[in-house]
């Protein structure tokens, strides 16, 4: 009998039935990995709209609160500070020193009073950079230096004190008042003499101001004298370094200003010191000599002096007192805010990248692109102000105690 081949029946070898299954289950798994791909993709583009959006939201609401100029201030908290208004004030530190005739203390931006160091000073004088304070008796003989967490040193002095200038780390510059040789020495925080200077009217001139760098091994002097029946000043520098222990006195640099009169000299950083006079403001450079990089012209009544790390700022009466005005320069000399304003202020200071003034219980505020903040009165003096952690959020020292207040429209 014949056999018949079955036409529908196929023989398949081991090798065709692995290879066809291996090939359905990669041909699942791709499928699987791309729904996998395209459910990322979409959660992502979802996740990245939100995202913009929230950001656009939030970038809006920023900007429409930070471009106003608010009129009003609301007391959020107040936190009690005995003799509130027999103190005087000074931001340091993130919060607040309290001095006075009879001690000092350091508030946090709590108001929680960290230290407190009595003393008896008849006439309290403060000097403070970010890192280190200096209360000294004017007219007398006792500085102390403070840090954040308390009193580091106390010095005493052979002469009456005229003025302080303190470095970050405590070193301590003093004029000292001796007839017609004035003393400018400096002192570490234990009360050692690290560097003796004899100032002559005679000689240099009058040292008028006096400053010392962060690091305390430049110190800059402010000398007035009349030559030939003129006014000039003399800024000049002292090198405690290297670089000015082959030299005169330590002297590194000194330059003169015929007719005009200097009265305010400042380091904004550890290579750039200003200063500043009735008709001019002076910018040097330099760590080791510095040097006279730009000098500005002033053009009206100067009214206050002031600084940042970044800026100088000053206030001024022009146009015959008729106009007060606003003038912001940055460490190349630049003027980069001008803004005039009504009326007058006795206090000016820049924190946290905002220019404040104050006077009484009137106060103006604006920031470093000339945006105008605040314009209004608070509800007591004023003896201390600056920007707190927050959205329009301040720190005002009154008579109450410590406030914290929040712009309103």
């Amino acid at each position: 009998m014949a056999h018949q081949k079955n036409k529908n029946f196929y023989v398949v070898r081991d090798g065709d039935y692995m290879r066809g299954g291996l090939s359905q289950e990669i041909s699942r798994q791709e499928m699987g990995m791309e729904e996998i791909r395209q459910h990322k993709a979409k959660y992502a583009k979802r996740a990245l709209i939100i995202a913009t959006v929230a950001a656009v939201v939030g970038a809006a609401v920023f900007l429409y609160l930070y471009l106003q100029t608010y009129t009003g201030a609301r007391i959020v908290d107040t936190y009690k500070v005995g003799n509130a208004s027999d103190n005087s004030y000074q931001e340091f530190a993130g919060g607040v020193l309290k001095y006075s005739r009879d001690g000092i203390a350091y508030l946090d931006s709590g108001g929680e009073e960290q230290w407190n160091h009595p003393y008896q000073i008849k006439n309290p004088c403060l000097d403070v950079n970010s890192q280190s304070a200096a209360v000294a008796d004017k007219g007398g003989n006792n500085i102390m230096v403070f840090q954040k967490d308390g009193l580091k040193g106390e010095i005493k002095t052979t002469l009456p004190i005229e003025r302080v200038a303190v470095s970050e780390q405590g070193i301590v510059a003093a004029v000292l008042k001796n007839e017609s040789t004035p003393r400018i020495i400096c002192y570490d925080t234990a009360g050692n003499v690290l560097v003796e200077h004899k100032s002559s009217l005679t000689g240099g001139g009058y040292p008028v101001d006096i400053a010392i760098s962060p690091n305390g091994e430049m110190m800059q002097i402010v000398y007035l004298s009349v030559s030939g029946g003129e006014m000039m000043s003399r800024v000049c520098y002292y090198n405690f370094g290297e670089a000015g222990a082959e030299k005169i006195d330590h002297q590194v640099a000194a330059k003169e200003y015929k007719g005009s009169v200097m009265g305010s000299g400042f380091f904004i950083d550890e290579t750039v010191s200003a200063a500043v006079g009735d008709n001019c403001l002076t910018i040097f450079k330099g760590v080791e000599e510095p040097k006279e990089t730009a000098t500005v012209k002033i053009k009206g009544e100067i009214q206050s002096v002031f600084h940042s790390d970044k800026y100088v700022g000053i206030l001024l009466k022009t146009e015959g007192g008729r106009r007060h005005e606003l003038c912001l320069y940055n460490t190349s000399g630049k003027l980069v805010l001008s803004r005039g304003f009504g009326g007058t202020y006795k206090a000016a200071k820049i924190s946290g990248g905002q220019i404040i003034l104050y006077d009484g219980k009137k106060c103006s505020i604006y920031t470093r692109f000339g945006v105008h903040r605040f314009e209004g009165e608070m509800d007591n003096h004023i003896l201390e102000i600056f920007p707190a952690f927050g959205i329009n959020k301040y720190i005002v020292m009154d008579a109450n105690g410590m406030e914290d207040i929040r712009l309103i429209k």
